[in-house]
């Protein structure tokens, strides 16, 4: 991973008024695992439009194998491969035939094509359903032929935005290790999520990315030492309790950092997790909190962003 196969500067990409993503700068390294880290909304779908020569930026610029965008959006093409988070394929169509038609938009066809779709079906875990209609098909087995026509033309550089979206537990497991195996067999893979677990298993390095901006980049333990060695307290309310007009309360403590409540958990950025656990503990039962657990983790991506911004990636 000696040089960089993308690198934006200062991208930026508006609408009227509304400034969706606000002069990001970020290298993807040849070989890595890069992942843009945001909750739903911060600019992740839009950056990789803009670099998949959807979306033409407002300004700034990015460079992907020495081709600038969009002025040599061709030749980006060649490069790149996308696995979009919206499932792009043909519901009446089987497995073989969709991969036949974007094999086609990609200037492919004959023997090397029937090849090519037969690797990349048993890449995907799907040679027994190659037949079968996509309307067939489990939520997670489209995400899987949707990868599998990104990888069809063997691209440099993949894009997956938030591939593992509304499936199951064990096609996302599935997912997962074919991303890794990627990376194994040398091609660099930028990746969107508001999963701080996938970015945390997956990452060489990430960029934190929120309300349009890149606010943190680097590997993980890098981002990790923004925390110090601060913990994170994580309280589990019975049913019907929430603490979100409580939360600052628990900032009186001494040792507490900050909070933030989601749905029925308050998550607090602590010093020294056993040490402030006993004036958490009576706070919640002075406020008539009902605590079910608590769990105490040393510090995380997840931890990170709630650093940075007051509140969690998943907090809407």
């Amino acid at each position: 991973m000696s040089d960089s196969i993308l690198t934006t500067k200062d991208l930026r990409k508006s609408y009227g008024d509304f400034e969706a993503v606000k002069g990001i700068s970020f290298s993807v390294l040849r070989g890595e695992i890069f992942s843009l880290l945001g909750p739903n909304g911060a600019g992740k779908t839009t950056t990789i439009s803009m670099l998949s020569c959807l979306l033409e930026p407002s300004g700034g610029t990015a460079v992907i194998d020495n081709h600038t965008i969009p002025q040599e959006s061709t030749q980006v093409r060649q490069v790149i491969g996308i696995v979009p988070q919206e499932i792009a394929l043909y519901e009446e169509l089987t497995a073989r035939q969709n991969l036949t038609f974007w094999g086609h938009m990609y200037d492919m066809g004959g023997k090397a094509l029937k090849t090519r779709i037969d690797e990349v079906l048993e890449q995907v875990n799907l040679t027994d359903r190659a037949d079968d209609k996509v309307k067939s098909f489990s939520g997670g087995m489209k995400r899987r032929i949707n990868i599998a026509a990104g990888l069809l033309h063997k691209p440099q550089l993949l894009f997956m935005d938030e591939p593992t979206v509304g499936i199951d537990p064990q096609s996302r497991r599935r997912i997962l290790d074919m991303v890794k195996e990627l990376r194994d067999q040398g091609m660099t893979v930028l990746y969107t999520t508001h999963y701080m677990e996938e970015a945390e298993e997956l990452s060489d390095r990430v960029g934190i990315i929120d309300n349009g901006k890149l606010i943190a980049l680097g590997t993980q333990d890098e981002l990790k030492k923004l925390v110090g060695k601060q913990e994170t307290l994580r309280l589990h309310f019975g049913e019907g309790h929430q603490a979100n007009g409580d939360a600052t309360l628990f900032t009186q403590i001494d040792g507490v950092l900050t909070t933030t409540a989601v749905n029925d958990q308050l998550v607090l950025s602590v010093n020294q997790a056993t040490a402030v656990l006993p004036g958490v503990v009576a706070q919640a039962s002075s406020l008539g909190l009902q605590i079910r657990s608590i769990d105490i983790e040393e510090p995380n991506l997840e931890a990170v962003f709630l650093h940075l911004t007051g509140r969690g990636l998943r907090d809407g």
